[in-house]
């Protein structure tokens, strides 16, 4: 018998919330607008490489799973994951929300997406400094 993957084990464990709860989210995900204008207290550490790589292995550790080692919703996860599907941190959709907004989603999740209030702020804050590295530059 082979053993389980740890996404294997992963991706029934969010199917298995998402059953046991009854709820998936449904329509587009909007954070509430007073989140909207919520500032980034680490907005001026951006390019600050130590901060983005302790960042990078929080993502690795707790986010590449469903969004993928690059950030594209891609993880191993995502494909047992019923609608929506992890976001694509990459996107011109995503990087058009604000630090705030991201926030916001972070700390509350929805659907298969946990709520991630748990980590301190300030791992919250340089996450979306982590993703914001992502996107493309214009």
């Amino acid at each position: 018998m082979r053993p389980f993957r740890k996404s294997s084990i992963v991706a029934a464990a969010a199917l298995a919330i998402g059953v046991v709860s009854g709820v998936w989210a449904q329509g587009e995900w909007k954070a509430p607008a007073d989140a909207k204008n919520t500032k980034n207290p680490l907005a001026a550490k951006k390019g600050d490489a130590k901060l983005l790589a302790d960042a990078k292995k929080l993502a690795e550790q707790n986010c590449a799973t469903c969004h993928g080692p690059s950030g594209k919703g891609d993880g191993p996860a995502a494909a047992a994951l019923p609608p929506p599907k992890p976001a694509d941190w990459t996107s011109k959709k995503l990087a058009s929300e604000t630090d705030g907004e991201l926030f916001w989603k972070i700390s509350n999740g929805r659907g298969a997406m946990p709520p991630w209030k748990h980590l301190p702020e300030e791992q919250r804050w340089a996450l979306i400094n982590y993703i914001r590295s992502l996107q493309p530059k214009s």
